[in-house]
């Protein structure tokens, strides 16, 4: 069945969180989070979302500071974001949930259970951030890794929608230009008040979370929540030296390999919509 997503929003203060719904509140489903990484949003997820939408209640909010979720100038720090998200659980009368995290994502949802475990019926790490706290001078870095990420690259500013979509192509997340690449790129930017297009991702969310992300280690303790690292064949995480983390902290571990990139649900979505969905029906049985 094809499961098309359904927009809504959840206010917490003065930060308005967007989010996309697939499968309804009332049905007594189990309860699934999907979080983004960096200058991603939602919609990153629709395949994902579509593929499960039938068996699962799934949501995937835009993280403040992307897509069309409120954009302040500070407080980016993992504890606010977290606070967004403990929100939005509250909105949809979820106690716990399995939470997805890809990459940034990945790593807050890392910090996130370590605070507060109860929250998490499973945890699906997707090619996590380096989770490990970072070295101060490492900081140094950040405007090289501005200019060269390839999530980065598409902030823009671009004289045109069209110039954008011509870089994103080159990129190895959108390479393939399929419609589920395409959906998802043209999400993530928008026209700017000067003309140009960029990235709905902004530079103060972007500056902030990666100070945060220096500053927290993702794991700091040991987890008995049942895990799912998926460790794509070309992604971040392909030595053991890299896995030694997760092995020591979550005690509950499976690894998975997928072929694809850092953005395997774009670049390979069925296999990874399986992986997931095999992995989440164990937690059930």
């Amino acid at each position: 069945m094809l499961n098309i997503a359904k927009r809504h929003s959840c206010r917490r203060g003065k930060i308005e969180i967007s989010y996309l719904e697939w499968g309804s509140s009332n049905d007594a489903k189990q309860p699934v989070l999907l979080l983004h990484g960096l200058a991603d949003c939602a919609v990153a997820w629709s395949s994902l979302g579509a593929y499960l939408g039938d068996l699962y209640h799934v949501v995937a909010p835009d993280l403040r500071g992307h897509g069309a979720s409120s954009k302040p100038e500070a407080d980016y720090s993992s504890a606010a974001i977290i606070a967004d998200l403990e929100a939005l659980m509250e909105e949809l009368n979820w106690d716990r949930a399995n939470i997805l995290g890809h990459s940034y994502g990945g790593k807050l949802a890392a910090i996130w259970a370590t605070r507060n475990p109860q929250r998490f019926l499973s945890l699906i790490l997707v090619d996590p951030f380096y989770v490990d706290k970072l070295p101060s001078w490492f900081k140094i870095t950040f405007p090289l890794l501005y200019r060269v990420l390839p999530f980065l690259q598409g902030m823009g500013p671009f004289p045109s929608q069209a110039a954008a979509e011509k870089l994103a192509q080159n990129l190895k997340q959108y390479r393939q230009w399929t419609t589920l690449q395409q959906n998802v790129f043209r999400a993530s930017i928008e026209p700017k008040p000067d003309g140009t297009w960029g990235s709905k991702f902004t530079i103060a969310a972007r500056n902030q979370i990666f100070t945060d992300v220096m500053q927290q280690a993702g794991l700091i303790e040991p987890l008995a929540i049942p895990c799912l690292f998926i460790q794509p064949t070309k992604g971040l995480n392909r030595t053991q030296w890299q896995l030694k983390p997760y092995r020591r902290y979550l005690t509950n571990l499976e690894i998975k390999q997928v072929a694809g990139n850092h953005w395997v649900f774009l670049v390979n979505p069925e296999e990874f919509n399986a992986e997931v969905a095999h992995f989440l029906a164990r937690q059930n049985n």
